[in-house]
Order: C-alpha cells, then structure tokens, then sequence
C-alpha cells in the first residue's frame, strides 16, 4: 500500500505554508542570514531526517538553507514528505528563521530530438547522468538539473531545439512574465497558460516559464 499525495493535497494540508509544489518535488527556501547559522540548521534537518528515517536534499548557501522534498520509491511526494515539511517548518519558526517561498524555483534542460535514443546515448555520457523512463537523465548526486529528451517529428533547422524549463511557484510567476517581456522577450505560445508559457529572448532562445504544478488544478 502506497502513501502517495497529490501535490494539491500537500499544498492544501495545515502547516505547509513554507513550501512550494515545482516541477521535481516540494521545495522551500529558508533565510539564515549567516553561514554558521545555516550550519546549524541543516543539521538539525539532518537529525529530523535520520529520525524519521526519510531523506531530503538540502542545499546550504551563504544566508539560506534550500531544501527539496520527494519520494522516490512513489516517484512523487508521499505522506513523509508531507510530515517532514511541517516538521522542518516547526524548527525554522523555533529557530526564528524565515522561510521566502517566491525564492523557490526548479530548472530542467529540455532537448527537442528526433532520434531521442540517440541523442540520450550522448548526453548521458557528457554529463554522467542516470537514465530515468523512457526520456530523462538524471544527476546521480542530483546536482545538476535533470534533461528531459523531448520527441519531435522532424527536424527544425529554423528553431533552437534546446530550451529551458523553469518551474516556479504560482504566486511570483506573473512578476517573472512581465519582467522578462520588459527585459525584451516575447511570448512564442500561451496555449498552455496558466501551466506554462513558452518565452523567447530576442534572438528566439527558449524557456518554458511553467507554475505548473504548484496551482494545477490537475495535480
């Protein structure tokens, strides 16, 4: 028997106001103002985690704690990641450290292949990634962002066929849309929107600006 949640049912669950439902997992960004303190905090995670017997990725910077929740044995987000979210939570408030949601955001490369065997064998081994179904590489140390090879019918010469995919929370994507419109990029299509918007910089580079699945009603 699974513990599997849909990320609507973690967004909707009491004591998750911290974190944000991207594209690889629910995220939270915590700011410790220092590195010693940041220190401090990803190791009592640490202890959280081993007690629970259910491990996050915790990335620590200079003045912020990143942490990543899923579970891979359900390829998604489970109950732990649910109990460990509030858990984590409850210490930052007790350590009087503050979670910054609108920093949340997750990156994958996408290339757009008609032989996509093919062009997997090649970046799999550049990069030294894991393969993972049928069209993504994964970073073994989960490091790097993960590449998606994406199926297209032909060839297209006229388009750059690698782009990225940004995930971020639903509550800062309309400042990231107008920012990037300002800074002079157009939107290529918005036939997904609100899932995602296809942008390109001005000399038609692409990124997929997506909230999808922290907001999907779908999720």
């Amino acid at each position: 028997m699974t513990d599997a949640i849909s990320p609507r049912d973690f967004r909707q669950s009491e004591g998750t106001g911290d974190w944000r439902v991207v594209g690889d997992g629910a995220r939270a960004v915590f700011r410790t103002a220092s590195f010693t303190k940041g220190a401090a905090f990803a190791t009592a995670i640490a202890e959280l985690a081993d007690t629970a017997d259910h491990h996050p990725d915790v990335d620590l910077r200079y003045g912020a704690v990143a942490v990543r929740l899923i579970s891979h044995d359900v390829g998604d987000l489970s109950r732990r990641d649910l109990a460990l979210a509030r858990a984590i939570s409850t210490l930052a408030a007790e350590q009087g450290i503050a979670a910054d949601p609108a920093a949340v955001q997750s990156l994958q490369i996408a290339i757009d292949a008609v032989d996509v065997a093919a062009v997997r064998r090649f970046w799999q081994a550049v990069l030294g990634h894991d393969p993972v179904d049928d069209g993504d590489l994964s970073d073994p140390l989960g490091i790097l962002p993960n590449v998606w090879i994406q199926q297209i019918d032909a060839v297209r010469p006229e388009r750059n066929t690698v782009h990225l995919d940004l995930y971020v929370p639903t509550d800062v994507v309309e400042q990231r849309l107008a920012a990037a419109l300002a800074a002079g990029g157009r939107i290529v299509r918005d036939t997904d929107a609100p899932e995602w918007w296809t942008l390109a910089d001005p000399e038609g580079n692409e990124v997929d600006l997506a909230p999808w699945r922290d907001d999907s009603p779908w999720s």
